[in-house]
């Protein structure tokens, strides 16, 4: 099997990654919200500069793909007016953040706003380390990937090294913050950035790294049913939404929108009954609500299938209550918690994964596209 080209990085907005259909913008919203005037601005950036659609990611970040490099300067002056960029690159670097979904959370809040600022007095971390404030009182952003995580509510706060079982607990907001930066320390003082700059927490405790005893003496609180389409939280097939169905969710509530990883917008006191474009996914039961795919092929060079086409063909053959992944390599860009039947292209064809990751043992390897329907059919019983 051909491995992937792992860049090391995520796109950005000071920093863009190009693709087969142009250039990859990121933003990553402050705080994970927009407010209702900056979602409908996007919207005219993506028709006026991309491909007119906006990309939602599992990174709680919203995209505009196809962008030409002669354009990209002056997208960048227009995300930085609407106030959607950090103040510098090195900022943006630092803000790595993924926020619990929830409306109400001002901890998590308080905790964003000052971690990356806190974090500008250390070493660069990996251009991929991340920070998950899960702040309950459960755990919603357990399957989201991230390298320190902050989870509990004000009672019982804990910071946590991904991969390890158990965390710190900390007594407030600004104690959280601090712990947070004393656990990067470690992580860089105890050889988890690799000489290519790379390194992920889980990674360098796998490898026999130890944590001092004070980081791994609090449980993390229970965990919470990732979140679906419904009550307020709307999606798209992919998480890829036009500029029109965009315009619309700006138009149905005057709160900010949270933007969340499960590729969803989270609307608060919301007129709904505006929310009528038929690429929108309201509720858990209907459109491509149950399945995930990346960009794939041709616009993404390091996948070798078409991702999504493939993934709307076997979307009516799919078991009801199951979840269907379509990854075009073997990065799982798309969704990085198991998903019931994961397809992982390779030179041309699919290996099919049950009940796990795109890392995970397949079942069946090389199998054709055409072979597909008939995997997923009526007459097997998957």
């Amino acid at each position: 099997m051909v491995d992937p080209i792992i860049q090391g990085w995520c796109p950005g907005s000071y920093r863009p990654m190009m693709a087969g259909d142009g250039l990859v913008v990121r933003v990553r919203p402050p705080l994970s919200q927009v407010s209702p005037a900056q979602l409908a601005a996007l919207a005219d950036l993506a028709e006026e500069h991309g491909t007119g659609v906006i990309e939602a990611t599992s990174r709680a970040n919203l995209q505009i793909r196809g962008v030409a490099e002669a354009r990209f300067a002056a997208l960048l002056a227009a995300l930085d007016g609407l106030g959607l960029i950090a103040a510098s690159p090195d900022l943006e670097a630092r803000s790595n953040l993924i926020l619990s979904p929830s409306h109400e959370n001002s901890l998590a809040e308080d905790i964003a706003r000052a971690l990356p600022n806190a974090l500008m007095d250390l070493a660069p971390l990996p251009a991929k380390f991340g920070f998950v404030i899960d702040t309950g009182p459960m755990r919603h952003l357990a399957g989201t990937s991230g390298d320190i995580r902050v989870e509990g509510a004000k009672d019982a706060l804990i910071v946590r090294a991904d991969g390890a079982d158990a965390g710190k607990k900390v007594a407030d907001a600004d104690a959280a913050v601090l712990a947070c930066v004393d656990l990067a320390q470690w992580f860089q003082a105890s050889g988890g950035v690799g000489p290519d700059g790379r390194g992920r927490m889980r990674r360098h405790l796998a490898a026999e790294a130890v944590l001092p005893p004070a980081w791994t003496n609090t449980p993390p609180p229970p965990t919470a049913a990732p979140m679906q389409a419904g009550s307020g939280a709307v999606g798209a097939g992919f998480g890829l939404f036009p500029a029109a169905a965009l315009r619309q969710i700006s138009s149905a509530t005057s709160h900010p929108i949270r933007v969340t990883p499960f590729r969803l917008l989270l609307l608060r006191d919301a007129d709904m009954a505006r929310l009528t474009h038929p690429d929108l996914i309201l509720s858990p039961d209907t459109g491509l609500a149950a399945i995930h795919g990346c960009t794939g092929a041709p616009a993404c060079p390091q996948a070798s299938v078409q991702t999504r086409a493939t993934a709307r063909a076997l979307a009516p053959l799919l078991p009801a209550g199951k979840t269907l992944h379509v990854s075009g390599c073997a990065k799982g860009c798309a969704l990085q918690r198991p998903a019931d039947f994961t397809l992982v292209g390779r030179n041309g064809r699919f290996d099919l994964i049950r009940d796990g990751t795109v890392d995970a043992p397949p079942s069946q390897y090389g199998l054709a596209p055409d072979q597909l329907p008939h995997i997923f059919g009526p007459q097997n019983a998957l």
